[in-house]
């Protein structure tokens, strides 16, 4: 019974700080994938970049994976991300359980943006107030480049991103 309590106790302090530190995408080890809003806008407030915030459903969204396969591991799309904007993955699981305070901030953007479909990406700046209420710059969204020129849907992905940012006003 011992063992087994400091067994859940050190699984809930790991699922814990994993949320709280910044994640790698499964599918590229070269980009780093927060999960804390909070994390990711101290980084986009240093860098002075957007957020790119990914609504997901990681482990049932056929399309969110197929966008990761056709855009998010490709070159192009690597070098773009590390130059122009602070990723944040905002998942919604159907079989794996998030860590409530995720859950619920993953909830809170998913209603202010009114994500209704999935993949959804939001580009967008966060800015934090003294009483730490979360204030957005909302500056366009994307989903999956659907009519793109098979095996090329990373420049249809990245000429929309970066007609968004063109417009972007901080």
């Amino acid at each position: 019974m011992k063992n087994l309590l400091v067994l859940l106790v050190f699984v809930l302090g790991t699922l814990q700080l994993s949320s709280k530190l910044p994640s790698k995408a499964p599918a590229d080890e070269k980009l780093v994938w927060y999960t804390d809003l909070m994390k990711a806008q101290e980084a986009s407030k240093k860098s002075k970049k957007p957020i790119f915030g990914f609504f997901t459903g990681s482990d049932w969204c056929g399309w969110c994976h197929k966008l990761q396969r056709d855009v998010f591991v490709k070159t192009s799309f690597i070098d773009w991300a590390q130059k122009n904007v602070i990723l944040l993955e905002l998942d919604f699981p159907r079989s794996k359980q998030l860590p409530p305070e995720l859950a619920q901030q993953n909830y809170n953007l998913q209603q202010q943006f009114k994500v209704q479909g999935y993949p959804t990406i939001w580009l967008f700046y966060a800015n934090v107030d003294g009483d730490k209420k979360v204030s957005l710059n909302a500056l366009g969204s994307l989903g999956y480049p659907s009519g793109a020129e098979k095996g090329k849907e990373e420049v249809k992905f990245l000429s929309e991103a970066n007609a968004i940012l063109a417009t972007q006003k901080k």
